[in-house]
Order: structure tokens, then C-alpha cells, then sequence
């Protein structure tokens, strides 16, 4: 799989890397078994990095992918986890004493004395503009709890925000074909401080993926069921805050650019792939098929001019008024 430099973080990573938040079984069950299975499937397939979270089934996700990195000791993984949702969302909850607590219980899950990168998890906006979160987030380096540190963003502010400080390593956001916004000003920044850019939501909850109709349903502990008007977190997350049903229409127009032989999910990923600045994606997998074949997308030639510019004028007609100046 092609390689690239993580900047700040002075390491190279595979461009598909695995996103672990269904292992925490907040999109519905996933066994501990298949959950392994997945994380098996997508390193021997050529993943490198995997991003999880310690809110991801309260530690099930973290505590999974420790278990694997027992199992596997030699795979030369770097494991990206987020810090911060696990308690009220205030900006007074980010201090050091608390960043100890929240990255000590991380080291545990995943066994890892040094977490890799740990990440402010979609922080309250305030968090970005003050000074002693990341005097605290040094610290922690400088007392080898942790190697680097980066944050996961809502908004395109946010992450010029991020980018501006000089220790942070990775911004993670919302990049797809649906959510276009970064490339304009967050990805240009990136590549010139040398900040790594994570894109998440890839397949804007599964939307992108072409397996989706106005007959799907989803169980109620999926938070494509229950997070559709943002009722539990940001509407952003869910579906990429696109109305489900434009949604649909949208990726029914972008299926005729598929190239033989790959699937829409490939498609959307290589779409993501081909942004300038673009580190690592990192899509969710619920079994191991599905976990070949996101890193499958990696061997597709870079999309024609002709197809992006269709990319963008859907894009433009029916996602940009709903999402564009929302985030």
C-alpha cells in the first residue's frame, strides 16, 4: 500500500487505515471474535494505522485492539486513540490532571506504555484558543505518556485553529465526497505546517457506500437510527449531517462513475485519496470483507478530470446548500 509521512508525528503510515469505532458495537453488535477477525484482515491486507477512542463502547474498542497488539507484537502499527467524550462537555473538564487520568486508562486498554497519538476528541470550541490545553497536552509528551498528540475536529475553524499550534501532530475531520469544505483552506494548512490530516466519516456513515435505499433500516442502537437530528452528538457525524434522502440521490447520480471492477465505497475513498494533503483515511469495517476491500481502494488509478468535476457538481447542487457553511 502507498505510504505517506505523517509529518509531526515522524512516521510514515499506509493511506487506508482502519477506523475502530464499530468495534466498540456503537453501530450495532460486532463479537469479540469478528471484531478480532476485522482488525486480522485489515493488517494483513496492508493497514498500518488504527484510530480508535476511549469512548468507543466505554473502552470495548481500545481494550479489542490491545488485545490484538498482544497477539501481534511485531505488525508495526501506529494506534491513533481520542481522549475528552467521556465526561460533560465543558472546557473546564481539559486539564492536565484529567488528560493523566483519561491517557492512563488508554495506556491500560491498549497495553502500550507510550500511547502513539492521542487526540482531543471534538472538544468544546473554546478548548482550541486556550493556551493551557496544550501546555498540558506537552506535558504529557515531555513525561512520555504519550509520543504525539493531534485533536478531531467539527469545524473548518477549529482545525486552522489546531494547525496554528505548534505541537499538534494530525487534525482529524470530515472529509468526503459529500463534505468538501477542508479542501478550501484546512488541507493547504496542513501541508504547509506539516500537520497530518486524518479523514474520517468517509463514507459519510455508510451513505457513499451504494448499499443504501429509502427502504434501509437501522437497529436502534446504530446512531445512523438515533443521531439522525443530532440528538446524541453532533448532527455532522451521522450521515455527514446530509438529509438522508438527498443523500441518497446524491450517490445514485456519482454511482455512473464508478469504474468497472471497483465499488462505490472504492470509488469514494479514492476520491479522498486523491485530495492534496490527505494523510491517512479511515474507514470503518463491520467484517472482514469489507475490511479487504476499503484497502483495496488504494490500488485504483488517481480519478479522471471528467469525474471529479462531476464530484463537485453534485456536490455543488445538492450538498453544498445543506452542509458547506455549517461546518
Amino acid at each position: 500500500m502507498e505510504k505517506r509521512i505523517f509529518g509531526r508525528l515522524d512516521r510514515q503510515v499506509g493511506v487506508i487505515g482502519l477506523g475502530a469505532w464499530q468495534l466498540g458495537a456503537d453501530w450495532g453488535q460486532v463479537t469479540e471474535s469478528d471484531a478480532l477477525d476485522i482488525l486480522a484482515a485489515a493488517v494483513d491486507a496492508g493497514v498500518t494505522f488504527l484510530d480508535t477512542a476511549d469512548v468507543y463502547g466505554d473502552g470495548r474498542s481500545e481494550q479489542l485492539i490491545g488485545r490484538f497488539l498482544r497477539e501481534r507484537p511485531d505488525a508495526g502499527l501506529t494506534v491513533a486513540t481520542k481522549m475528552g467524550r467521556r465526561v460533560p462537555q465543558v472546557p473546564e473538564a481539559y486539564v492536565l490532571d484529567n488528560f493523566r487520568a483519561w491517557t492512563d486508562r488508554s495506556r491500560a486498554n491498549l497495553g502500550m506504555d507510550v500511547l502513539d497519538l492521542v487526540q482531543l476528541h471534538c472538544p468544546p470550541t473554546p478548548v482550541f484558543h486556550t493556551d493551557a490545553v496544550f501546555d498540558a497536552l506537552d506535558t504529557l509528551v515531555a513525561e512520555e505518556r504519550i509520543a504525539a498528540y493531534g485533536v478531531s475536529v467539527e469545524t473548518t475553524d477549529e482545525a486552522l485553529a489546531a494547525i496554528a499550534r505548534p505541537g499538534v501532530a494530525s487534525v482529524q475531520i470530515i472529509l468526503n465526497a459529500l463534505r468538501h469544505k477542508p479542501i478550501e483552506r484546512v488541507l493547504p494548512a496542513a501541508a504547509s505546517a506539516g500537520v497530518g490530516i486524518i479523514a474520517r466519516v468517509p463514507l459519510a456513515s455508510g451513505l457513499l457506500s451504494g448499499r443504501y435505499d429509502e427502504n434501509t433500516t437501522f437497529p436502534s442502537d446504530d446512531h445512523r437510527n438515533y443521531n439522525r437530528h443530532g440528538a446524541a452528538f453532533d448532527v455532522g457525524e451521522t450521515f455527514s449531517g446530509v438529509d438522508y434522502e438527498t443523500g441518497l440521490q446524491a450517490v445514485r447520480r456519482l454511482g455512473a462513475l464508478v469504474p468497472q471492477g471497483a465499488t462505490m465505497a472504492q470509488f469514494a475513498l479514492r476520491w479522498i485519496l486523491d485530495q492534496p494533503g490527505v494523510t491517512v483515511v479511515i474507514p470503518g469495517a463491520r467484517n472482514t470483507g469489507q475490511a479487504r476491500a476499503n484497502v483495496a481502494a488504494a490500488d485504483l488509478a488517481p480519478l479522471s478530470a471528467e469525474a471529479t468535476a462531476t464530484v463537485n457538481a453534485v456536490y455543488d447542487e445538492l450538498i453544498r446548500p445543506q452542509v458547506h457553511d455549517r461546518w
